[in-house]
């Protein structure tokens, strides 16, 4: 069994075959999924597991180099765009690198999704909750 907290078999394999510069998309439940990335769904019911949880999870095992956000969280959901800068700053400091943090249109943003190589739909049920994190290397 894992030692580590990230116990999803398929989040995991996920993590594992990232290589510089691959993206992992966390999405809220609403967030169209296109056709071409492996889907992991792990929403259960409205807000279970909501998307900071997932955020969370996947950063404690993937190292970050760069976030991709959907401007719109800025004025549709100000706290959660908070909390998730909070989270990847936190992250940043962990890591010891800079985390390049990014805003595009949502439009853009939805484009941007068929470039990686999952997109992880969590519970969450409120305006913009995604972002796309591209991978780093860790030497």
């Amino acid at each position: 069994m894992k030692k580590g907290r990230l116990l999803n078999a398929e989040v995991s394999h996920v993590i594992a075959r990232l290589g510089h510069t691959d993206t992992l998309t966390i999405a809220d439940a609403g967030l169209p999924i296109p056709a071409g990335p492996l889907r992991i769904d792990l929403a259960l019911t409205p807000g279970t597991p909501d998307f900071l949880q997932v955020v969370e999870v996947i950063t404690q095992e993937m190292q970050v180099e760069s976030a991709l956000i959907a401007e719109e969280i800025q004025q549709h959901n100000p706290q959660l765009h908070s909390q998730l800068i909070a989270v990847l700053e936190a992250l940043q400091q962990h890591q010891g690198n800079v985390i390049s943090v990014r805003y595009t249109s949502h439009e853009q943003f939805k484009q941007h999704t068929q470039r990686s190589q999952a997109v992880i739909r969590s519970g969450e049920c409120s305006p913009y909750a995604n972002v796309i994190l591209s991978a780093g290397v860790t030497f």
